[in-house]
């Protein structure tokens, strides 16, 4: 891989649209999250998504998680929520909360090894104005495997420059604590990585009105 790895301000309109070219010609881009600097492609193209394994030096046993920008995005992503999911969605969206749930049939196979999907909508408004350009994106920190996080453009620049596309410079992120990732495939509301968001509060929120 050797290609030219340009770079744009995030808060650049222009360079948002710029990016969603990128995704809708299955390229890969990086950009700022509430948590960490990440890459993405189309949640929908499975060449794309083949690219973020690469890129990273990722092995394939391990899913790759959606972004999106609003809970609409669900609708092509997992089939309809039950009322307990859409209430979970409710007061912990958007934020640090990955929920795995059954995955669409349109999804390409090679985003999990499982018939499930973590997916987030992240916290963070610039993001979210991307996604909506975009549409739902794989995306996975931007780093190559192994190696430190990303908490910059610079960073990103540093490890994968002439690997991806595009990078979108939104300042430093903070790191943080990764997100709660919650399985909510079957009846047992299961947490696979703890991280800011309890299990005892997603089940008081549950209780509540009960």
């Amino acid at each position: 891989m050797n290609k030219e790895t340009r770079l744009h301000s995030l808060v650049n309109p222009n360079a948002k649209k710029l990016a969603a070219a990128v995704i809708q010609s299955g390229g890969v881009i990086a950009f700022p999250t509430d948590t960490v600097y990440g890459i993405g492609v189309s949640a929908f193209n499975k060449k794309a998504i083949d690219k973020i394994y690469d890129v990273k030096g990722r092995s394939q046993i391990k899913a790759i998680p959606i972004l999106g920008s609003d809970v609409q995005d669900l609708d092509e992503i997992t089939p309809p929520l039950s009322s307990r999911i859409r209430k979970i969605v409710a007061n912990f969206w958007p934020g640090a909360l990955t929920l795995v749930l059954p995955a669409s049939s349109r999804l390409p196979e090679n985003l999990s090894p499982t018939p499930t999907i973590g997916v987030r909508i992240p916290d963070l408004d610039e993001v979210r104005n991307l996604l909506r350009l975009t549409g739902p994106l794989a995306a996975t920190s931007a780093n190559l495997s192994g190696e430190p996080s990303a908490l910059t453009a610079g960073d990103v620049l540093q490890q994968l420059g002439g690997r991806i596309d595009l990078i979108l410079d939104g300042g430093p992120v903070f790191g943080g604590e990764a997100s709660t990732v919650l399985d909510c495939s079957g009846e047992e509301l299961k947490i696979l990585r703890e991280g800011p968001i309890s299990l005892d509060a997603i089940l008081r929120v549950l209780d509540e009105g009960n």
